[in-house]
């Protein structure tokens, strides 16, 4: 999903839903695998910047807050309480893949989306609030291709990356250049097609720095339904989970280091002889 007016959706291209009823579950973490293993997310926060989350939803659970960006009194967006919910599914669908690898992570809803519009400003507005209130990761499976926000979202991402705010954000799912995801302060994510839901890949050649499941992916829809759905907003949320894990496991670690514990365990570095 793009953010043009926040966007003018790559939704239309790649990120679309079939209608179609898909079971929740797909298999644990590797045991194997040193930088998640037994981990299951508890005691990390995660903010999911979106068209809002429906709260309940059984592929969801309970969110621990739900927020909206909003004109205030002077007509500057700002952050407010939200009780209207998903105005379009993606934030859910979004939401419920993180839940799904991160199940006892504490999850919470910033729309900046009204249906599958918004603005840039409603972008910035919600990622100061993400990083003042000190959220451990946040997904992001938007992006604005207005250039004149490229500097505000550059040290916005930085503050976030120095304030250990881990931003996990969605490359755009077409050949232009969008903001934040070519930032080197965010993990920057693209989609494979590949079934193995726990499969990623780092990219040597980047901007886009890793690569996961990214097509046919099961996902919670609004209105208590469920789908499957392809694009890169939907790879973006597994890489979300998999980084709530590993601060879950590893609380300590700064955005760098959870960077480099990505690196290490990609199939294609870990791979290696």
């Amino acid at each position: 999903m793009s953010a043009d007016a926040l966007p003018r959706l790559s939704w239309y291209t790649q990120d679309r839903p079939e209608q179609v009823r898909v079971s929740a579950g797909w298999p644990a973490a590797p045991v194997e695998d040193w930088a998640t293993s037994g981990a299951t997310g508890a005691g990390v926060r995660v903010c999911v910047v979106d068209s809002g989350v429906e709260d309940g939803h059984e592929l969801v659970g309970q969110l621990a807050g739900a927020y909206s960006v909003e004109p205030g009194p002077e007509g500057s967006p700002r952050v407010v309480p939200d009780n209207r919910g998903d105005s379009s599914g993606h934030g859910t669908a979004c939401a419920s893949v993180i839940r799904r690898f991160a199940p006892g992570c504490e999850l919470v809803s910033v729309r900046v989306l009204g249906g599958f519009f918004g603005s840039s400003e409603n972008l910035v507005t919600a990622l100061r609030w993400v990083i003042d209130n000190g959220f451990d990761v946040v997904n992001l499976s938007l992006s604005t291709s207005k250039r004149t926000f490229g500097t505000v979202l550059r040290e916005l991402t930085d503050d976030a990356y120095f304030n250990r705010t881990l931003i996990v954000a969605s490359a755009h799912n077409m050949k232009v250049e969008s903001f934040p995801w070519r930032f080197s302060s965010v993990v920057s994510v693209g989609s494979h097609a590949e079934a193995d839901p726990w499969l990623y890949y780092y990219n040597p050649a980047p901007p886009v720095e890793f690569y996961a499941g990214g097509v046919n992916v099961p996902v919670a829809w609004k209105g208590g339904a469920r789908t499957l759905c392809s694009g890169n907003s939907f790879a973006t949320p597994r890489m979300a989970g998999i980084c709530a894990l590993i601060l879950s496991k590893y609380p300590e670690l700064t955005p760098f280091q959870v960077k480099t514990a990505l690196y290490l365990s990609a199939a294609n570095v870990r791979e290696q002889p």
